[in-house]
């Protein structure tokens, strides 16, 4: 089930940014993150506070979150897209994350299949999507999903410093 997130699940989302920075620094996954500036619990806090998180939960335990909204990156005023549209008919997905010890198993599939239905129930045209060059992961996901990578910005994201944020869309009802 996906469903907008309680405080109580800010532990397990919590959780879950870190298994993902454990990963990184093992070299067992490429996602750009670094742990202490992003994500953190306070990514995951205001994004609850504004009510746009939420979490795929199975049997009682949170194994996914993501932040879905109408706030693009000003990166993306940079982005030639391919599907302009005005800011009320595009949803943004934001800090998609799979607990790395339930990867593989379509969950990341499944929250954006949610994120697609949340976008067409709302009435937008456009989806738009970033990740980090460096998260081949992702970006085979976003290809194999229909997005389109519109275009490479090099920026500071979120604190991080020298990243090539890759701006994927996809249009709705095309």
């Amino acid at each position: 089930m996906i469903r907008k997130a309680v405080s109580s699940d800010l532990d397990s989302i919590s959780e879950i940014y870190e298994r993902i920075h454990t990963e990184e620094e093992a070299g067992r996954t490429t996602t750009g993150w670094k742990r202490g500036i992003y994500p953190t619990r306070q990514t995951a806090l205001d994004a609850f506070a504004r009510g746009t998180l939420y979490v795929l939960e199975e049997d009682g335990a949170v194994l996914a979150a993501g932040k879905i909204d109408q706030e693009q990156l000003p990166a993306y005023a940079e982005v030639n897209w391919l599907y302009p549209a005005v800011e009320d008919e595009v949803l943004v997905l934001h800090t998609l994350v799979v607990d790395p010890r339930a990867k593989g198993q379509g969950r990341g599939r499944a929250f954006l299949r949610f994120y697609e239905e949340t976008a067409k129930a709302s009435g937008c045209k456009c989806l738009r999507i970033d990740t980090n060059e460096r998260n081949q992961r992702a970006r085979h996901l976003y290809h194999m999903l229909g997005y389109r990578e519109a275009g490479t910005i090099p920026c500071t994201f979120h604190g991080l410093e020298g990243v090539q944020l890759v701006c994927l869309e996809k249009p709705l009802g095309v």
